[in-house]
């Protein structure tokens, strides 16, 4: 399998892993009616997809480990296991910060969920590797999260009425955020010791977590919205356009690109699982780019909003930077 020598193509790796975590909700824009529960089961065939084709090229050459399809028979039973349950705990976290942000909107998802998946993440995956330099990752992680609440404080100035979120809606966000920062330390810990699979089998194992999880729980979904919205019938998906699918296909396959290439360069030597997962969560930047620049959310904001944008893109920048070369500052 191909593993990055140096640290400059595990970076360019990391910088890979936000812009596509970023942007795959793009694609959910470009199937306007399509409710997200139905996108979901889309999103996933996405995934499975995406893990086998990174697997079957990157996973497949180079002469480091095991190449994908051997590395999947040879793994040992307690790391496929806990790339499973990374995966299940993911695919719960994401769902659950989708109706948050449906119930509560990003103001309020963004900095609780967002923000406590950062820092639960970035905490958990250092003491289980602690890798580079902890005052420069640490500061970055926290001008990181100032850069979501500014972002969101930007989304709240842009309403031109408040609503309250009620506590469905903050409950939500805490639970979504609790998971999203636990995910990743499965993950790190199913690649490591005797027998463990590589990165790229490693997200195989992840996706199919996701869809086993995605079946019971996207459905349960589906009859008891957490939004409040009406259920969702199975009909809708077969009623779906085709060009809908394709959108949802096209989202798993950018999201688990990034995820992949986050596990590889989690691998390499000097960059460590805490440092590839905060630099990944720059992905609000990204989107909030996105909506900016491209999607024009906030062309008749108010001046506030346009000013917290600023910050947020500011804060953004310099906390990547500082986790971007803790590394290379490692305390020894």
């Amino acid at each position: 399998m191909y593993q990055p020598q140096s640290y400059a193509v595990a970076l360019a790796f990391m910088i890979l892993t936000m812009l596509c975590w970023g942007s795959w909700a793009n694609t959910l824009k470009l199937a306007p009616g399509y409710r997200f529960q139905l996108f979901y089961w889309d999103y996933v065939i996405g995934l499975i997809l995406g893990a086998l084709a990174w697997g079957l090229t990157l996973g497949t050459s180079g002469t480091i480990g095991l190449p994908f399809l051997a590395d999947i028979t040879h793994a040992a039973p307690h790391n496929i296991l806990l790339a499973l349950l990374g995966g299940i705990d993911f695919n719960i976290a994401n769902l659950l910060l989708v109706a948050a942000i449906d119930v509560a909107g990003l103001a309020v998802a963004f900095p609780v969920g967002i923000g406590i998946a950062l820092i639960v993440g970035a905490v958990s995956s250092y003491l289980l590797a602690p890798k580079g330099n902890p005052l420069m990752l640490f500061l970055g992680v926290a001008l990181v999260v100032a850069a979501i609440v500014c972002d969101a404080a930007a989304y709240r100035a842009r309403e031109a009425t408040k609503q309250s979120a009620g506590k469905r809606g903050i409950l939500l966000s805490l639970a979504a955020g609790l998971l999203m920062g636990t995910f990743y330390p499965f993950v790190s810990r199913a690649m490591a010791g005797d027998n463990a699979p590589g990165p790229y089998a490693t997200s195989f194992f992840f996706t199919l977590g996701v869809a086993l999880c995605a079946i019971p729980f996207n459905y349960l979904l589906m009859r008891k919205p957490l939004d409040g919205k009406a259920a969702v019938s199975m009909a809708g998906y077969t009623q779906a356009k085709p060009s809908w699918h394709l959108w949802g296909i096209l989202g798993g396959v950018i999201w688990c690109t990034g995820a992949t290439l986050n596990f590889v360069a989690s691998r390499t030597t000097i960059v460590g699982p805490a440092v590839s997962y905060s630099i990944g969560q720059g992905a609000t930047m990204i989107s909030a780019a996105w909506g900016v620049f491209i999607w024009r959310e906030f062309a008749a904001a108010p001046k506030l909003a346009k000013q917290l944008l600023f910050c947020m893109f500011v804060l953004f920048l310099l906390g990547l930077t500082l986790i971007a070369i803790a590394p290379l500052y490692s305390v020894r």
